[in-house]
């Protein structure tokens, strides 16, 4: 009967000892207003200049199926395009 007290208890205190270790939350630094909002701007400028990457790849891809006069047409109504942004002073994003 010694044993069986001894080994009830031991379980006991596993099963304890177990489920306090999952209900544990995980260890949250406390920061500053700033230093998120440097994360996320840090982020959205990582991901703006992949879509950028990304898009200028694309035009590449598209301009060599092009014929050489289709091309040239869409170049300059590109620099035709970013001329007149500039004029209205609109800025891209």
């Amino acid at each position: 009967m010694f044993y069986k007290t001894k080994l009830n208890f031991i379980l006991l205190l596993l099963t304890v000892f177990l489920f306090s270790c999952g209900l544990k939350s995980p260890e949250v630094q406390t920061g500053s207003v700033e230093h998120a909002q440097k994360l996320i701007d840090s982020k959205r400028a990582e991901q703006t200049k992949n879509a950028e990457k990304l898009k200028k790849e694309a035009l590449k891809r598209n301009l060599q199926m092009q014929s050489k006069e289709a091309r040239k047409s869409i170049k300059r109504n590109a620099k035709r395009q970013k001329k007149k942004m500039k004029r209205l002073n609109i800025k891209k994003y």
